[in-house]
């Protein structure tokens, strides 16, 4: 620090040190194991991020503590959260690996989810982003010639309408697309598959797929992109994503296709599910009582290992184009991805209910 403040006294260095939160100064992991829970099978997109965090955990946090992957899959990952919830002490050995698929049963009511987003405290959040495109068989060039697609039966290859396909199945209604939701295609990478053999006829994939291959289909002038699920900026406001400059977020797209800007209640609903699924898709977390000189220290350890030469060489091939955060801007994904407004929960669990026979009763 002294080093770093060449201007400052040594009384000045001493008096910020002390200023510093307590035990950020005195956590020491040396001899312990930490464990990374993973609610979800190995080899997903969740159990990936964990492995890729954990060494740069292990090497940044105080006595370079041994570092250990827990899978606990069931219950579309609330069984693990659940386990979370009722065992995790404070101690800071137990971290929940949190996803768009544990946060959006938490938000819906989902009868099997016995875990609170209140009773945990973030310390890391890694944002995402994608994109939707349809068929070039229909002859729209953009989400602008929305008069070429109102009307067509579209399909779109869905796990379920309550995964993290939500987020579309509500978006395309909210820009007049009629969607034949297909239930039971397993993941994302199965859904692109299928519209490259024309099985699907409108996709969304996030952003390092589309990248990789769904711009190759945009190219050869089989697939027309329609709209980004946009980013949040610094006030909390949609705005485009800066992997997509020349693509309108989904909120413009609303507003070219009913010339006004997006509101209501649908809206609402929409938004919060929004931002679950990719500005806050995936989530670092503790128990709510750990103490502040522990959550420090691995907020510490985040700043860090965010500087790492191997997290940076590394990042965009495993997690993607989007900076990992801590501090306050991971605690504002974190409030904004798991909080939905009363009236909107029961909107959307209503629409659930009555369009795709979803029981949501204990």
């Amino acid at each position: 620090m002294i080093a770093h403040f060449t201007r400052l006294t040594l009384a000045a260095c001493v008096a910020l040190a002390s200023a510093l939160p307590a035990a950020a100064q005195n956590v020491d992991f040396s001899g312990k194991t930490i464990t990374m829970l993973v609610p979800f099978p190995t080899g997903g997109g969740v159990d990936l991020w964990a492995r890729f965090n954990q060494p740069l955990l292990a090497r940044h946090l105080p006595g370079k503590p041994t570092v250990v992957v827990k899978n606990m899959p069931g219950g579309g990952s609330t069984a693990g959260a659940n386990f979370f919830q009722v065992t995790a002490k404070n101690d800071g050995l137990t971290l929940l690996m949190s996803s768009a698929s544990t946060q959006f049963p938490y938000l819906l009511g989902d009868p099997r989810v016995k875990y609170d987003y209140q009773d945990w405290r973030v310390v890391l959040a890694a944002p995402t982003g994608g994109a939707a495109y349809v068929s070039s068989k229909f002859g729209a060039k953009s989400i602008k010639d929305i008069d070429k697609l109102r009307g067509k039966e579209l399909f779109f290859a869905s796990p379920g309408p309550t995964a993290l396909e939500l987020v579309s199945l509500l978006g395309f209604r909210l820009v007049d697309l009629n969607v034949n939701h297909i239930f039971g295609v397993v993941g994302r990478a199965e859904g692109l598959l299928g519209f490259e053999r024309g099985e699907f006829t409108i996709d969304s994939q996030t952003t390092t797929a589309y990248l990789r291959r769904s711009q190759g289909l945009v190219t050869e002038g089989r697939a027309t992109p329609l709209f980004s699920w946009g980013v949040l900026d610094k006030n909390g406001q949609l705005a485009r994503d800066p992997n997509f400059p020349d693509l309108p977020h989904i909120g413009e797209a609303y507003e070219i296709v009913h010339g006004k800007k997006p509101s209501g209640i649908e809206w609402d609903a929409f938004m919060a599910f929004l931002v679950s699924g990719f500005p806050a898709q995936k989530l670092m977390v503790l128990p709510k009582t750990t103490p502040d000189n522990i959550v420090e220290t691995y907020r510490q350890a985040v700043r860090d290992l965010l500087k790492d030469p191997d997290y940076l060489a590394k990042r965009d091939e495993v997690i993607g184009e989007y900076e990992q955060v801590t501090d306050a801007e991971a605690e504002r994904l974190y409030k904004a991805g798991t909080t939905i407004a009363p009236e909107a929960k029961a909107w959307v669990r209503q629409f659930l209910e009555k369009t795709y026979q979803v029981q949501f009763k204990e």
